[in-house]
């Protein structure tokens, strides 16, 4: 297996940024993905879980990553402004969500739904394609920005990624070019892949459906006792401080 795709999502929930090579952050993260998070008033991160509307929201980042122009379809005359001065995106996304917002920012750790597998998300696009034969109404690219993977893999055979997990109450070190990994368990899924990536509009039993090809093509060299129920895809990882400054790139390949 090698990286065929690295993509980052600087504000957590919104548009991802395609790269061809990543540096690993002193928090294990990489940089600049999900640095910056939505907040309400309270506290609480407003994102993909919380309100379908999120999806609505399209955005677009300046080659640095310092500036983003934000925009959606119900509002589509945009917001730019630098990321280190948000004064005037919080008040746009304040009137699109009818609530004060704050965007935050965390560089090192960012914003990760897991706090001990904080590291990136791996699967490999021979998956992301048979996901997307068990339903052929949806694009590859639909299903790929519905599972928002920071690491994409050419591999020969789907979910060949499960292999970057090993038993319940273990961590899996791999290799991806010169950074050490440790592979945690394959991710819960919420209720995110369930709807369009564009219009935030649910697909019915898309979960049921899901769950059931995931178990009937569940591979032999995937640990069965990982699954206390098959809506699980992508494997969730971190790396160790010892790695922080490495580059990730395309290209690379994957030991284990």
């Amino acid at each position: 297996m090698h990286l065929g795709r690295i993509q980052i999502f600087p504000i957590k929930s919104l548009d991802g940024v395609s790269l061809t090579e990543s540096a690993v952050t002193p928090g294990g993260i990489l940089q600049n993905d999900r640095a910056y998070a939505i907040f309400d008033r309270e506290g609480r991160v407003v994102n993909g879980k919380r309100t379908p509307r999120i999806h609505e929201l399209r955005c677009a980042f300046d080659p640095g990553l310092r500036e983003v122009r934000l925009w959606s379809a119900t509002q589509p005359a945009p917001v730019q402004c630098p990321l280190d001065a948000p004064a005037p995106l919080e008040l746009w996304l304040g009137d699109f969500f009818g609530f004060p917002v704050a965007l935050k920012h965390e560089p090192l750790k960012g914003f990760p739904d897991d706090h001990e597998a904080f590291g990136p998300t791996i699967v490999s696009e021979a998956t992301l394609r048979e996901i997307q034969s068990w339903f052929p109404e949806l694009t590859l690219e639909s299903i790929r920005r519905r599972f928002r993977s920071n690491l994409e893999l050419l591999a020969t055979e789907p979910f060949g990624e499960d292999r970057l997990f090993g038993a319940p109450q273990s961590l899996r070190p791999f290799q991806v070019g010169s950074i050490n990994f440790l592979g945690h368990n394959p991710c819960q899924r919420c209720v995110v892949p369930t709807r369009d990536p564009e219009s935030g509009q649910g697909l019915t039993d898309f979960q049921k459906k899901f769950m059931e090809r995931r178990k009937a093509t569940l591979p032999a060299w995937s640990d069965a006792r990982r699954f206390n129920h098959f809506y699980r895809l992508t494997v969730n990882t971190s790396i160790p401080p010892t790695e922080s400054g490495k580059l990730l790139r395309i290209g690379d390949a994957v030991a284990f």
